[in-house]
Formats: C-alpha cells, structure tokens, sequence
C-alpha cells in the first residue's frame, strides 16, 4: 500500500503527459501576446487558451490556468471562452526584461504541467551611428569605412553601408560582418574623382536610424603607398649637411606627390621635421647636423593637393655623419691637499664629458698638463684617461691646469683651469625638495657678493662602492637660485648636498643640506634596552636607527607601555635623545614595552621588552639593608654579653669583699663581741665581726697627721660609709682600705682604747651564724691614706689627736679576699 501511494503522483503526472503531448501545445492550449517584441519598461499583455476537446481527460474536470514568467509567478484571470475553452488572461505593467519567456501551466488533480510559452524582447530603437570616416586604399581601390554604432539597444541590431552615385540611387555598398563596424565597399561601386554619398543605416524591430551622409571623392580620402629611402651620405665640403635619395610607390608614380622627412638622435626625444618635399625629385640636402653623431631617418607622402591621408612611415634608415675635433669648454671642478713634507699637493680634478654637439663625434679620451700647448711642441701631460676624473701631483703654488678632450678627428683647445681658494662668502640659505622618485630640487639664497656660476655636490648616505661618491653639476647662470639634480637620485636614501659659490677670482665656503626625494616608514625600528629600573620608573634607552634603514628623516620616537590590566600609555620622544625615563609605575607590576620610530610617511614598531618594577626603590633596599645589619650586630653584641654575664657585671658591678671571710673577722677581742650601744642611734640588730687585728706602734714611729672626711652617701641599698684619710705624710706610703657601717650617720665619740668597730645597719648578720642564715651582703669598699685606725666611744666625744699609745692599724684582710695597705707610723 505504500508503494501504491508513493507511485500515485508519478501515474496521475505520466497519465497526464499522455494525454496533452499526442495532441501537443498547439492543439490543446496556445500563448498569444500583444507583440514579441517590446519597448523595454512597457505594458505586456498576454492570454492562454485551453481547448478541452483536445486535451483527452480534461474533458470532465476543472481546468485550473496558472502563469509564470521565467521562474517568478504572475497572477492572472481566467473565464470560460467560446466554444468550450478556458482562456486565461494576463497583464504585465511594465516589462522590464531584455529577454524572457511566459510559460501558461494548467494544473489537473493536483498537477501542474507547461502547455505553453511565449518568447518576448524588450529594448530600444536603434542609436543614430556616428563618426564615419572612409579611407582609399590604392592597392586596391577598395574603400574601408568604418563608424561608431551609438548606444546598444538590447536587441538584435544589423548595419549596412550605403552608398549613392550622382544620380543614381542608393545601393548598398557593404555589410559588417562578426559585429564589427567596418566593412569595404569594392571598386565596381565607387565613382573615382567625382562626389558620392555615403551613410550607414541601422535597423532593428523598433525601428531604424542612420547616420550623418558624408559627400566626398574617393580619391581625396587616399591613403598612399610609403616611399622608401635609397641612400643617405655627407657632402664633403658642407660637413654639417647631407642628402638623401628615395624611391615612391608604384601606385603613386602617376601623382603629384608632397613628402616629409623626419629625424633624430638616439638621445633625442623629439623628432625634427623637414617639411615641403617634393616627391617626385627623388632627392634633397639638409644641414644643421652634428658630427659624429648617428641619426635615424623616415620619410612619408600625400597628394600634393594636401586633400588626403598621408601614407604610412617608410622603413628607418640609420646613418652617422663624419667626426670633427671637439669643441668647447669643459665644466671642471677639483680639490685639492698638501702632502707630509708640505712640498707638493695633491689634486683631484673632474670635469663633466662634453655634450654630444661639443664632442663632434666619439670622445676616446682625456689629457690634463700643467703648462698650456704650444706650437711645435706639447706639454708633458699629467694625466691622460678615459674617465671623467684625473687624480695627479703638483708643485706647491701650482695655480693652474690645462684640460683637453680628444677623438678620432683631432683634440680640442685646451680648457683652463684655476685652482682658485675656497674662502668666499656662503649662501645665505639652502634647502632642498624632492622633484620626483628620481630627482631633488634645490633651492638656495643667493649671497651677498653677485655670484658667476654655482657648483652642487650630492653623495649618498652611506656611499656604496662603485655609486657614485660625489656627483656634481656646474650651474654657470649666476643670476638661479635653484637647480634639479637628477644623476643616481633614488627613493628612500639620503643624499647630502653642498653648494659653492664660484665668483671672479675665489670660490665660496660650501652650504650644507640633506634630502629624500621619497620617504617611507623605516626599516626597522630601534632596540630597547633597560638601563634602570626602580618601583615606580624605568629608564630605557636604544641605538638610533642606521641611515639606510631610515628610509627618511626620523621625526620622533614614540615609547609604548602597558601593564596586565591593558592600561595602555605613550610618550613622544625627540628623535635627537636616545634615553627615555617612564615615570609613574606601578610598584611589582610587569609591563610590554616597545618603541615606534616614525617618518614622514609612517611609522614601524620595534619589538617589545618584558620588565618587571621593583617592590622598593635603591634607597629604600638600602636603608632596610643597613637596619638588618644593625640588628643583626646588635644581636651579635647581646648574644656575646650573655654569654660573658658574670665579667660584664664584674665591670659595671664590682662586687664587694664579704667581710665575714676577711682576717679581721677572724681575730676579735672578746669586749668587741658585744659592742657598746650609741646614743640616739637605732641599730636594727646586731653584726658580729670575724676577726679584727689591731698592731701597736712600733717604738720610736711618729703617728700620722690625722684628717677626717665623710664619704659620700653611695646608691643603693647600703648606708654611708665614712672613712678616714690621711692628711700629712705618712712613711708608710699607701692606703688602708677602712668600712665601717652605721644606721642612722656617723658621730665623732670620746677618746677610748684604740679600738675598732664595725656596725652594720643591716638587720643581717655581718659574720656567719651557727644557724643558716643568707650569706652576708656585699659593702664598698673604700680606700683612705694610711694611719692608726679608730673609733669613737659610745658617748660621743672623739678626741682631736689620738694619744701616743694609740695602736696603728698595720694591715687588715676582709673575708681573705683583697690585701689592705697599711699605713706605718716612723
């Protein structure tokens, strides 16, 4: 079943084939339209006609008409037509098609097919030709004329060439063929030496046009045979003269004939004309040409009623006058330099090779002397080449030389030249333009002083070997400020320029230019390379760009920099610097860098450079260097104190001798034991003394003079120590070392037995205690001139002088530690 109805449209097509094509298109249905061809932008109108009777099998169904033009759609109506048909009409309001077909389809159980076609043009009628011109062909006499056919009409469009005789009418004298607009009407056709009419008529099926009829005689319109040149040589007594020999065509021998020649020189661009000749001479002279030069020849012909074309060009013939010695002077220009000893210069002269009328033919070489040519004899010459430059050697004071040109016919007067000094005034001004690719205008200011002449030199930057390393040209109208320089000039290269002034008798200080004569986006651009950098700027710097890659003169450098944010900054940089410091960076930040070096005409981008900012600037990495120094030695330093603890505080601490261990602890009388209270002084407890000696005098001593001065009130947890100090001279020489501790001060007492004691205003025992007790505590030691030690009674009175039998304290050991001076009484 499904097969079946796959196939269902396919048979209900192929049924209806069968049914239209046995009758066909033009029995069963046929297109009719107003015209086939159409002004182009015009109504069309069209119908269709079905015929049901013809079409087997439409005869029971509905006829559905449909319209198409090309592939677009159109919309017509439809009606029932006479005789059992179904027409369908269709207008088209504007047809804007050159060329298209209108199919009719009807459609039959859902079925379209095309039963008809209409083919229908539209364009214009045809454009009016013009320009027609004829040309006579006397190989021939066949008569080409050919014409502009005007503006295409978008349709089928045929020429033809009409031709009319005096009274007679017009026939057509040819058809263009393969759509050219030329054809030629033959010889039976024309009326030679008499007036015809000639036009050309186009037609197409709107309509036909002709151009404007042109009236001539076939003979005026000829275009004759060239003639040909026979021989060509110099007439020896006129040698700037010669004559030439010709031949004309076969076909113009029975006509008056007028000829031109024309000549030239390779290096001519022009030709020079001789008008006027006479054609059927044969022959004539010219003069005026230069020797030793090589022209080339041509000749043409017309009728000498100047009605016609002229004929083509003959055949070239070269020919090269005879040569004659060089004439003229040269343009010369030198510099010159002293050797070591100072006794000869060396001079480079150049001279510019002479102008092809001057050389009278092939120059074959140079000569240079220093003392002119005279009759009978010639001077020894210097120099003698075939190049435009002479380098030689001269006697100082040399002032001039003599130059010479030569060829196969002779040698020309000799040029003078005076080697004059180059100390004149300069331009007042010089710059340059460029001309062309290949040329530079320069322009100067003249100087104060009237000029004669001007010399230019021109080299290029860098000068290559084998270029021409200083071109140079002579400008000898003194009254130009300007001149174009055009030997070796090409784009994109620098050319330094130097202009003298040449005046009567000295030559001008050279003015100085450089110039491009086209400008292009250098090369390459520079390099960068980072010189510093720090947290906040970095300072680059770069190699300027060599000459020859400039292609221009550098007008700035441009410094590109951005970070990873894409924050894009620039800055413009004189192209006379080559360091650059970019300031305002970011601290620890990467940046791209890279430069543009720019001309007039663009600018080139150099490769970029990777740098990264530092977190601190050398300053500051400085001084945070020189604080971790200081901390680390003052970290040495502490280190070394601990570890030395007990002689630093040997050093700011001494410690104090305990008197308990000294030899005065260990010797004590026993009434010392318990020693008598003093009035109105409150002692917190009491101190026991070790041992204390005391020495009597020695017989025959005298006591020491005596003084008393209390010591100062020390720091510390420790009462005032008063002490003893020997005024008077004392035999024993040294010091006694003498405590003696108090509670509440110190009191002169009453004169008792030479005694000594010691209190301490310590509640802690002075001498170990049978019992543990903490170790006694540390007391100054203080040292006072040698003499009897003593101390006062406990009512208070101390004598002024000890008596006689006052013991003298010889020595005194505490705690066993330190030795006391003592002080001998003589």
């Amino acid at each position: 079943m499904a097969r079946r109805g796959a196939g269902t449209p396919f048979l209900l097509r192929l049924s209806l084939l069968l049914l239209l094509c046995p009758a066909g298109t033009l029995g069963c249905a046929s297109v009719a339209v107003d015209s086939p061809v159409v002004v182009l932008g015009s109504t069309v109108t069209a119908s269709c006609t079905i015929r049901s009777e013809l079409c087997r099998g439409l005869e029971q169904g509905k006829v559905r008409i449909s319209w198409m033009l090309d592939n677009e759609p159109m919309a017509g109506t439809q009606h029932r037509g006479p005789g059992n048909t179904e027409v369908s009409n269709l207008t088209l309001p504007q047809f804007n098609h050159t060329l298209a077909k209108l199919w009719c389809w009807v459609e039959w159980n859902g079925t379209r097919q095309r039963v008809g076609v209409a083919e229908i043009r539209a364009g214009y009628p045809p454009a009016k030709p013009f320009n027609l011109s004829c040309i006579l062909n006397l190989s021939d006499y066949g008569l080409t004329c050919q014409w502009e056919p005007g503006a295409d009409s978008h349709l089928p469009t045929s020429f033809a060439l009409k031709c009319a005789r005096s009274r007679a009418q017009a026939v057509t004298g040819c058809t263009p063929h393969g759509g050219r607009s030329l054809c030629t009407v033959p010889r039976r056709l024309l009326q030679l030496y008499r007036q015809m009419e000639l036009w050309v008529a186009a037609s197409n099926a709107l309509g036909t046009a002709e151009s404007q009829h042109l009236h001539i005689d076939p003979m005026d319109v000829a275009k004759l045979d060239p003639p040909a040149l026979q021989s060509i040589h110099s007439i020896p007594f006129q040698t700037d003269c010669v004559a030439l020999n010709w031949e004309v065509a076969q076909s113009n021998a029975h006509m008056e004939l007028q000829c031109e020649l024309r000549y030239r020189a390779p290096e001519d661009s022009a030709w020079a004309l001789v008008p006027g000749i006479v054609g059927q001479a044969g022959s004539t002279q010219r003069c005026g040409f230069l020797f030793g030069t090589q022209y080339h020849f041509q000749m043409r012909c017309r009728r000498s009623s100047a009605r016609g074309y002229w004929s083509e060009w003959s055949m070239g013939r070269n020919y090269t006058t005879h040569e004659k010695a060089p004439t003229g002077r040269l343009d010369t220009w030198w510099s010159t330099q002293l050797d070591e000893p100072g006794t000869r210069m060396e001079v480079q002269l150049r001279w510019k090779a002479p102008r092809q009328r001057e050389a009278n033919g092939r120059v074959l070489g140079y000569r240079v002397t220093l003392s002119p040519r005279r009759r009978g004899r010639d001077a020894r010459a210097v120099c003698n080449t075939t190049h435009t430059q002479c380098n030689f050697s001269a006697p100082v004071g040399t002032r001039r030389v003599y130059l010479s040109a030569y060829n196969a016919a002779g040698e020309s007067a000799a040029t003078e030249v005076v080697l004059l000094e180059r100390k004149g005034q300069p331009l007042a001004g010089l710059w340059a333009v460029p001309g062309d690719e290949h040329s530079l205008q320069v322009h100067w200011e003249a100087p104060p002083a009237p000029a004669a002449a001007y010399v230019l030199e021109w080299q290029r930057v860098p000068s290559e070997p084998g270029h021409c390393s200083a071109c140079w040209q002579m400008e000898h109208d003194g009254a130009t400020t300007t001149a174009l320089i055009q030997d070796g000039i090409e784009p994109f290269q620098r050319y330094n320029i130097s202009v003298y002034p040449l005046y009567k008798d000295t030559i001008g200080v050279p003015t100085h230019t450089a110039a491009y004569s086209r400008q292009k986006a250098p090369s390459h651009a520079p390099k960068l390379h980072l010189k510093s950098i720090s947290k906040s700027e970095a300072e680059l710097c770069w190699d300027p760009v060599p000459v020859e890659m400039q292609n221009g003169f550098i007008t700035s450098y441009t410094i590109f920099w951005a970070n990873s944010s894409a924050e894009v900054a620039s800055a413009t940089v004189n192209p006379s610097l080559s360091t650059f410091v970019i300031q305002g960076l970011k601290p620890s930040t990467l940046y791209k860098v890279h430069i543009m070096a720019s001309t007039a005409a663009g600018g080139t981008n150099g490769t970029s450079l990777t740098l990264v900012t530092s977190v601190l600037d050398d300053i500051e990495i400085q001084f945070l260097f020189l604080t971790l120094v200081l901390i680390f030695i003052l970290l040495i330093l502490l280190l070394i104190c601990f570890q030395k603890n007990g002689r630093v505080k040997q050093q700011f601490w001494p410690s104090v001798p305990d008197p308990a261990n000294s030899s005065l602890g260990k010797w004590v009388p026993a009434e010392l034991q318990q020693p008598p209270q003093v009035p109105g002084v409150r002692e917190p407890g009491s101190a026991t003394i070790s041992t204390v000696t005391v020495l009597e005098r020695a017989a025959g001593k005298q006591p020491c003079a005596w003084g008393r001065e209390l010591a100062a009130e020390p720091t510390g947890p420790f009462p005032a120590l008063p002490y003893v100090r020997q005024d008077g001279p004392c035999p024993g020489g040294g010091t006694v070392q003498y405590a003696r501790v108090l509670g509440t001060g110190y009191k002169r007492q009453q004169h008792v037995p030479p005694r000594l004691y010691l209190r301490s205003s310590s509640t802690q025992p002075l001498l170990p205690q049978p019992s543990p007790s903490p170790s006694p505590k540390r007391y100054e030691n203080l040292w006072f001139p040698a003499a009897a030690a003593r101390s006062c009674p406990p009512d208070g009175g101390c004598p002024e002088e000890p008596p006689a039998t006052f013991p003298l304290l010889q020595g005194v050991r505490v705690g066993g530690a330190d030795e006391l001076h003592d002080c001998r009484a003589l």
